[in-house]
């Protein structure tokens, strides 16, 4: 049987649950266990797909289709375990599949209430495929004493009934703040975090103390007697270099061991060359560059959490630190001076995904700068849409645009209405639902085996690349585009759908329909980052 670890939060939000729960992964993953993480969000929509990324940061998509709490990057990056459907479960979707079942009559005329249907839909979520696991931790997204997040608590309250204390460890991350004024640190808000858990029926095993000084033996001790842990179960978690030195700093205070303690579990000391590995060529980097990012969400920088990470991982297969200059694609919309002054100094350009025609004709203005300049750009979803667009109009067709920003006479994007999906054909009606109704997930690309990409993957012809999108490049542009330069060298296998598009002539100028950053890993950088920062360090040479 599967061991559980629930993972839950108090006093505020934003502590890094989802950051220590992949920390504790990776520990217990280097001890030689089996693990998963799974992630339990208590809002009322079915997933954050339709969510704004300004609201919910990033939208993290699995090979399967699923779109997920970003923190399952986290899981993925630090674990390396892929991330699939049924690691993500909301409200929504909860009472979605119930309201279902009631209208089919499949509880046959019972009153469907919260107790038991509800939290028996979360205890299933929580132990479903887990038997080749040794440990699953669940994180529950919120603040106890969350309204929306009651039930999940008294799901997580039942589990330890059922399966008994020696197969389920409770860990609460909670605040320790500093106040200035009075030059100490205070216990009480983790003090009353506690009494709200147990509150609700469940004492905590181990607390994770968020601190920004140093937690006092005396401070210590004093969280063990008024919360009723032991003193080695209270785990201070000072604020880290960088995240990646968070599962080495954790291991150091004992929350590793004090997991296994609770479980009565031996094993050897983890293995952890791999991190410090990482934390070294972060911290040591031999050269460095900067990458201006024009996108339209760049006042949050979790919007695009995944690829900031993934151009770290590109630094440090490159050996630099990347210094990224998030920018507004608005402010491109006013001037070519505007431009140069902004993008000017930036070693490579990047933009990234997004939805709307807010911004567009801002990122295709840096497009047009990258490609005239010779600066290394790299275009992702609807950057490569916009590469593909700007270079429509440099080869002539003035009134290039995309059906998403409205009708046009030159539809060089256009609305996908159907593709062949891993279960046949995929149809989506163009005024039909949002949500869910992209193409989604892990698809293959056919590489033209001459190309820079090819070269790039390591002379690979055929690649698996996770998608999220509604319009696609339209195939009837190809020879306009290839005459001018652009070249298609990544296609769908039935030739149809664009992939990935390069101009040969250019240090580095790649787009790409689908979204690399998901499957980039620090101990694992995408080969397209990787490249990119490549061509940018080549360049900041030039400059």
């Amino acid at each position: 049987m599967a061991r559980h670890i629930f993972i839950t939060g108090g006093v505020v939000s934003s502590l890094g649950k989802g950051l220590m729960a992949a920390s504790l992964a990776a520990l217990l993953q280097a001890r030689g266990f089996r693990v998963r993480i799974r992630k339990f969000d208590p809002y009322l929509n079915v997933d954050p797909g339709t969510m704004s990324p300004y609201q919910h940061g990033e939208v993290f998509v699995t090979d399967d289709g699923a779109e997920a709490d970003l923190d399952l990057g986290h899981y993925e990056r630090f674990t390396g375990v892929s991330a699939h459907q049924g690691d993500n479960i909301t409200s929504g979707r909860i009472y979605q599949d119930i309201i279902a079942k009631e209208r089919r009559g499949d509880y046959l005329g019972a009153t469907v209430q919260v107790i038991p249907h509800v939290t028996d839909a979360i205890k299933n979520f929580a132990q479903a495929d887990t038997e080749d696991l040794d440990f699953v931790l669940c994180e529950v997204g919120g603040t106890v004493g969350d309204i929306e997040g009651l039930p999940f608590i008294e799901a997580l309250r039942q589990m330890r009934n059922e399966l008994g204390r020696e197969n389920t460890c409770f860990v609460h991350v909670t605040l320790v703040p500093y106040i200035a004024a009075a030059g100490e640190l205070k216990t009480k808000p983790t003090q009353h975090s506690v009494r709200e858990m147990t509150g609700l029926g469940i004492q905590p095993d181990i607390l994770l103390c968020r601190c920004e000084h140093e937690l006092p033996e005396s401070e210590r001790a004093k969280i063990a007697l008024f919360c009723n842990v032991r003193r080695e179960a209270v785990i201070p978690a000072l604020d880290a270099p960088n995240i990646y030195a968070v599962p080495l700093q954790y291991h150091a205070e004992g929350l590793d061991a004090e997991v296994l303690h609770h479980f009565g579990l031996n094993s050897p000391a983890p293995e952890l060359s791999r991190w410090t590995g990482i934390v070294d060529r972060f911290q040591n980097p031999e050269g460095e560059v900067t990458i201006g990012v024009v996108g339209k969400y760049v006042g949050l920088p979790d919007a695009y959490k995944s690829l900031n990470e993934a151009l770290v991982h590109g630094g440090m297969a490159n050996k630099a630190k990347v210094k990224i200059k998030w920018l507004d694609a608005e402010i491109f919309e006013q001037s070519d001076a505007e431009i140069a002054h902004a993008l000017e100094p930036m070693h490579g350009i990047l933009v990234p995904g997004g939805f709307g025609e807010r911004g567009t004709e801002g990122k295709i203005a840096a497009v047009r700068f990258a490609r005239e300049r010779k600066v290394p750009f790299f275009g992702i979803c609807l950057g490569m849409q916009m590469a593909c667009i700007e270079g429509a109009r440099a080869a002539g067709i003035a009134a290039a645009s995309s059906t998403e920003f409205g009708p046009t006479d030159e539809p060089v994007v256009g609305i996908i209405t159907e593709w062949m999906g891993k279960e046949g054909l995929e149809t989506r009606a163009e005024g039909g639902d949002l949500g869910g109704t992209m193409r989604l997930g892990a698809y293959t690309a056919k590489l033209d085996g001459n190309s820079q990409v090819s070269s790039i993957y390591g002379g690979a012809t055929e690649i698996s690349e996770r998608h999220r999108h509604r319009y696609e490049v339209n195939g009837k542009y190809r020879d306009a585009l290839e005459k001018d330069g652009l070249i298609f060298s990544g296609m769908s296998p039935d030739g149809l759908l664009p992939e990935i598009v390069e101009r040969p002539d250019h240090p580095f100028f790649v787009g790409v329909q689908f979204h690399p950053e998901l499957k980039s890993r620090p101990f694992e950088p995408h080969p397209l980052f990787s490249g990119f920062v490549a061509a940018a360090l080549q360049h900041s040479r030039l400059v």
